[in-house]
């Protein structure tokens, strides 16, 4: 990201956007849904009332959680508030296990004593106007992620992938359910709680991770290295350890400098590099030790 438009002011403006968008989204989904399912009484439509619900519930969790993350950094919190971020979807998979577990026993249920389905032309002519609006939303969280790689937003969008996935799923169950296949309805709400637990599991492995401090992928490592080493009088790099505190990267590292240069000299070689890091991961906290350069790779610089 070398925007240099894309300000920190920017970012916060974009993730309160979308968050506000999710729950927007979210509640009128849950309303038409619900207007469906008291019309149509689809197992299928429940299934996707269900994931509506704990999508807006997890919406409200990530409109908190990201209002709290863009907080600055404190005496109490000197990287900032961050991994409020990665709290939010640890939260959101559980809520996602939970509802997954509810709709694969209803599903069952249904499965085993059918039921006639009613309304089947207004449950579907709701379901898509669900699917664009979710499209639409997805869309826009999808850019929104691209700037800011916020945690938090990608596990909300996860849940939204799901619904456009599941909500084309129930459309063909239901047009399928007026033909005469009454349990394709109760069919699909059981693989839509199986799609469901999974992607929560997905969310809940990325969630640890970011907590545990998870290094950042070896890709961008190897670019911190060859964006170091292109600096002329660096010799060498080593220690590099990175992470994720939600929107923000942190980055330390021992580079190898010529050990007779002087210390003012030094210093100002380390202020360049920290400066060509700070360009390419805008508000990266970077720590940068000094070391002599050892000629022999095998050897700790001293």
């Amino acid at each position: 990201m070398k925007d240099a438009e894309f300000t920190t002011e920017n970012h916060s403006r974009l993730l309160h956007r979308v968050a506000s968008a999710s729950v927007l989204v979210a509640l009128v989904l849950i309303a038409i849904k619900g207007y469906a399912w008291w019309l149509s009484g689809a197992v299928s439509l429940l299934a996707s009332l269900v994931d509506s619900s704990i999508d807006m519930l997890a919406s409200l969790i990530n409109f908190i959680a990201v209002r709290y993350a863009l907080q600055p950094a404190d005496e109490e919190h000197r990287f900032g508030h961050g991994k409020a971020e990665a709290l939010a979807g640890l939260g959101q998979s559980l809520f996602i296990m939970v509802s997954a577990v509810f709709l694969l026993m209803r599903g069952v249920d249904r499965v085993i004593n059918p039921q006639p389905l009613q309304a089947l032309d207004i449950a579907v002519a709701v379901m898509l106007v669900s699917i664009v609006l979710t499209l639409g939303l997805v869309w826009y969280q999808r850019r929104v992620i691209a700037l800011t790689g916020s945690v938090a937003i990608k596990a909300d969008s996860l849940h939204y992938v799901s619904d456009l996935l599941t909500n084309t799923g129930i459309v063909i169950a239901l047009v399928l359910s007026s033909l005469q296949f009454p349990q394709a309805d109760a069919v699909l709400a059981i693989a839509i709680a199986l799609y469901i637990f999974y992607t929560a599991i997905q969310i809940w492995n990325e969630s640890i991770q970011h907590l545990l401090d998870r290094e950042l992928p070896e890709d961008v490592q190897r670019h911190i290295e060859q964006l170091v080493l292109k600096h002329a009088d660096v010799l060498g790099v080593h220690g590099l350890r990175t992470r994720q505190s939600g929107r923000q990267k942190i980055i330390q590292m021992h580079i190898e400098l010529d050990g007779h240069l002087p210390l003012y000299r030094a210093h100002r070689i380390c202020d360049q590099v920290e400066a060509e890091l700070m360009n390419e991961f805008p508000g990266a906290d970077i720590i940068i030790h000094q070391d002599p350069f050892h000629p022999r790779s095998d050897a700790t610089p001293l």
